[in-house]
């Protein structure tokens, strides 16, 4: 048989408790608070923890917690998350290298795609990376995958606009 749940903190009864979990506005705190004033009443662990919807151990932890910091113990805490796969100075280069266009002889290319990028961000962090994770770091500088048609070098503005006058289309 399992060790009965031990709540050392005696500030607040089972009632108490559930007067705390209707004014409290997070559903998950309020399943916690459930849960250990139904472990005070007497009921047994598993019982307490299976209509709070939760397993034995979980209920065991958030008592512990309970024990140690009350009531504002059971609040979920932030969690930090993954780490960016590139750091704040990587990520202004890139917008830089992005913002300057590609140089045809050393990148091979006349605009920039996001598989092009992948390709330069594993050659100059060595991290690799998810043509859609280029992308989503593309949205995060407020900058789209979509680039505009690429110009020739060579191209003569005056030519064009001569050509537009003499033109019968327009």
């Amino acid at each position: 048989m399992a060790k009965p749940l031990e709540i050392s903190r005696k500030e607040l009864c089972a009632a108490a408790l559930r007067e705390t979990a209707a004014a409290t506005g997070d559903g998950a705190v309020v399943r916690r608070l459930l849960a250990i004033a139904m472990a005070l009443e007497g009921h047994s662990r598993e019982e307490s923890a299976r209509l709070n919807c939760m397993q034995r151990q979980t209920l065991r932890d958030w008592v512990n917690r309970y024990n140690q910091e009350g009531v504002a113990g059971l609040r979920s805490r932030h969690r930090s998350g993954r780490p960016p796969a590139l750091t704040e100075d990587q990520m202004k280069e890139l917008e830089n290298l992005v913002l300057d266009g590609p140089d045809l002889e050393r990148h091979g290319v006349v605009r920039w795609r996001c598989g092009d990028l992948r390709k330069e961000i594993a050659a100059r962090w060595s991290v690799v990376l998810h043509e859609n994770t280029v992308g989503r770091l593309l949205h995060k500088l407020k900058m789209t995958r979509l680039q505009p048609r690429p110009y020739h070098p060579q191209k003569d503005a005056a030519a064009q606009e001569a050509f537009k006058k003499t033109s019968p289309a327009w």
